[in-house]
């Protein structure tokens, strides 16, 4: 039941923060939509490894790395003058 929560969370994150940055709300490197992918995809990830998926456990591991690499750019930006 919990996985199935957490599965279902997750979803609901990277959604949102796709739908928002969709509709204009929220740009990639924005620090909501960056947590929302974060955060959503691994949970994501979690459940793929208790469900012993390959496939899914790359793919969202590898979009948490990839929203990492959002972070990474805006704290690069700030530090610039």
């Amino acid at each position: 039941m919990l996985l199935q929560l957490m599965s279902v969370v997750g979803a609901l994150m990277v959604l949102a923060a796709y739908g928002l940055n969709q509709g204009g709300v929220w740009r990639e490197l924005h620090a909501g939509y960056l947590t929302l992918n974060i955060v959503g995809s691994l949970m994501l990830g979690v459940v793929a490894i208790a469900d012993q998926r390959a496939g899914f456990i790359l793919l969202e591991f590898a979009w948490a790395g990839l929203g990492l690499v959002g972070v990474a750019r805006v704290i690069r930006s700030r530090r610039q003058p």
